[in-house]
């Protein structure tokens, strides 16, 4: 069993959501096209597909980006399971034919985001009731596709996370992300001389235990859902 995952930087990496795959026996192979856009890839043997973050823009005119949407097509009208984070989510909804757009403001650190009723019954998100603090960093935002289900929103972006049928989800907030992830992105981002909409210094390792612990949850049940699907497949 086998996911194909793709990245858009090495600071993007699967983060928690790596530590998901290998519990669950599941192999994965990385799918970089921003380093070569032109790869051959048998996205067709894949039972699942995960599309990370970037700091790019859904809306940028990058050969591989075109190319990811396709294969992000072809997953779904073959009945895969799709996983996108941050920008992976913006690139679903846009493949679904929603709207990416500048979010109101730019949401990075550490912020609630608040489940839906429907999270309540969904299969990753079953149980997951109110409010938890999670970690942001993005500056766009995307309409929930047309049939989509609305699983969480935070105060200042309504769309943070969403189901399109049983098998594709698209989260906003990272809930994959380390510690060393988030020191790493604040380097990256003190170096192109940024400046972030926060008011105080991010923790990088504020809410690491539940942070870990839900992780663990709906990632795991991601995978569950990618072993019964190759199953049924098979």
């Amino acid at each position: 069993m086998r996911v194909l995952a793709f990245r858009h930087t090495p600071s993007d990496d699967l983060g928690l959501i790596a530590g998901a795959l290998d519990a669950h026996g599941i192999l994965r192979e990385h799918a970089d096209l921003y380093t070569s856009p032109t790869a051959e890839l048998h996205v067709n043997q894949a039972d699942a597909l995960i599309v990370m973050g970037g700091p790019m823009s859904a809306n940028d005119d990058l050969p591989y980006l075109h190319r990811e949407i396709q294969f992000i097509r072809d997953g779904i009208d073959r009945g895969r399971p799709v996983l996108g984070v941050c920008l992976g989510a913006q690139l679903i909804a846009k493949t679904l034919g929603a709207r990416v757009y500048k979010n109101a403001v730019k949401e990075i650190g550490w912020a609630p985001v608040t489940f839906t009723d429907a999270a309540g019954s969904d299969t990753l998100f079953q149980g997951l009731r109110g409010s938890e603090n999670t970690f942001h960093w993005h500056g766009e935002t995307f309409d929930l596709p047309a049939g989509g289900e609305l699983l969480a929103s935070s105060a200042v972006c309504r769309n943070q996370a969403f189901r399109f049928g049983d098998r594709v989800y698209g989260l906003q907030f990272h809930l994959e992300v380390t510690p060393s992830m988030i020191l790493e992105w604040c380097r990256e981002d003190q170096a192109c001389g940024a400046t972030r909409e926060v008011t105080q210094p991010i923790d990088a390792h504020a809410n690491t235990a539940r942070s870990e612990e839900l992780a663990r949850l709906v990632f795991g049940r991601w995978c569950s859902l990618v072993k019964n699907e190759a199953c049924a497949v098979s």
